[in-house]
């Protein structure tokens, strides 16, 4: 799908009219994205430097992170001068002893002096302590205000394709934060910022697996034969998974060509069909050993405002994209092995709305909270339940729209360009991966960092 200013942006008489008349333009190149199969040392030869206030608590899982991947390690403290010349891709600052306003001039002083080394596509990282487990007002301002200070700082580097994200690392998790840690400085994280992570302890620990960690799984992906779903099921099986394509029968011989290319199986069935969850379960009985992996990727749009929709367009939005959806999960619920893996679909039209989609909006919000509700009832069985809300994404149903709406939509975000199906892809992957014990319940924006919503 084709960024009209982009284009037109290559052609240096055309760029200086956009500039003019003062467009933004993304970044060229594009942003650094991988599509390649995990490997054990995806920073091998990047520079990253960290710092930390007072009690830090993360000096150990930072650099264990980092030197495991390959990244070349500089710790700044004291009088430490950086290396002349060199730009880091990453730097990392460790605010999980900040407690008082006044600590925060660490944090200020570490980015103050070093943001204009960062390279271009580069990451910024804050990690720092969760507001909600305390009480005490002041300490939980100090910590708050971290998301502020990385949303803004997110949208200063933006332009120079870099992203900012904000960890917030419960006490005792800090054993899980090494695989968010990175993935958030891997090239897959390439559309994801201003992203508040949470890292909890809620799930039990599983040993890291870097390289095929879904060897052995099966996953069920719906609305699989394309787009996203399509990115979605190719990203998975490159990884080991055995895929399930599951799409409507109309889409049946689509599904059959991914299945095929990727190695998994086709299943005709549409999930607002209440016998569907049933028809999963016979083809996993018939053609796997089991369930461990559910992506509810199928949905749909009828965009009219609430004053012109008709009754049949609410009621099929609302019962694909969310009662169909529930009432296949709580049926499957029962057959997902013991440390599966359980990722929706959201929107970030589901956070901050869109004129136009009340149905829609309604119903992404909906999943969100459907999602933090049952995480904690299937935690004891090792299950994470998350979802990924995408912002604009360059698909085909994003093509039909007028080129102006697509490309204001491009430019709502830090990073001032939309995003690609495989940017979604690679973010489910990581979620399904075994050892993402640290996260669930959570909602993981896939947007650019999008100006509008929480």
């Amino acid at each position: 799908m084709g960024d009209f200013l982009v284009k037109l942006s290559a052609n240096k008489t055309a760029r200086k009219v956009v500039q003019t008349l003062h467009l933004p333009i993304p970044l060229p190149p594009t942003l650094a994205r991988t599509s390649a199969p995990l490997e054990e040392q995806p920073l091998k030869g990047r520079a990253v430097w960290t710092g930390a206030g007072a009690n830090g608590a993360l000096a150990g899982a930072i650099k264990d992170t980092v030197t495991g991947a390959g990244g070349e390690l500089l710790v700044i403290e004291g009088g430490t001068v950086p290396p002349e010349n060199t730009r880091p891709y990453a730097l990392i600052y460790d605010a999980t002893g900040i407690e008082t306003p006044e600590a925060l001039k660490g944090l200020y002083e570490f980015f103050h002096a070093n943001v204009r080394s960062l390279a271009n596509c580069g990451r910024a990282i804050v990690a720092a302590r969760t507001p909600e487990e305390t009480d005490d007002p002041i300490i939980r301002a100090a910590r708050r205000s971290v998301q502020g200070f990385v949303r803004s700082l997110g949208k200063e580097i933006g332009r120079r394709g870099a992203t900012a994200q904000t960890l917030y690392v419960d006490a005792g998790a800090e054993g899980r934060v090494e695989p968010v840690l990175r993935f958030i400085l891997s090239k897959r994280s390439a559309y994801i910022s201003l992203q508040p992570f949470h890292v909890s302890a809620r799930i039990a620990d599983a040993a890291p697996c870097r390289v095929q960690p879904l060897k052995g799984k099966v996953a069920l992906v719906t609305g699989a034969a394309r787009g996203i779903g399509e990115a979605t099921a190719r990203a998975l099986a490159r990884e080991g998974a055995a895929v399930i394509v599951m799409d409507r029968p109309a889409e049946l011989e689509t599904a059959k060509k991914v299945a095929e290319a990727i190695g998994g199986t086709a299943l005709a069935a549409d999930i607002t069909d209440p016998k569907a969850a049933q028809a999963v379960l016979d083809h996993v009985k018939q053609n796997h050993p089991g369930l461990d992996i559910v992506v509810h990727n199928a949905g749909i749009t009828r965009d009219k405002t609430i004053a012109n929709m008709s009754p049949d367009k609410w009621d099929m939005v609302l019962s694909v994209n969310l009662i169909a959806l529930i009432r296949a999960n709580e049926e499957l619920l029962g057959s997902i092995r013991d440390g599966g893996r359980i990722i929706t679909l959201s929107s970030v039209g589901g956070i901050a709305g869109n004129p136009g989609q009340t149905n829609y909006a309604a119903t992404k919000a909906a999943l969100i909270g459907y999602v933090q509700a049952l995480a904690p009832r299937v935690a004891a069985r090792g299950i994470t339940v998350n979802a990924v809300a995408p912002g604009f994404i360059e698909t085909q149903m994003t093509a039909a729209m007028p080129m102006g709406t697509r490309e204001v939509a491009r430019r709502l975000c830090c990073l001032t360009q939309g995003g690609l199906p495989e940017d979604i892809a690679e973010t489910i992957t990581f979620l399904a991966s075994p050892d993402t014990t640290g996260l669930t319940g959570e909602v993981v924006r896939i947007c650019g960092g999008n100006f509008v919503g929480a």
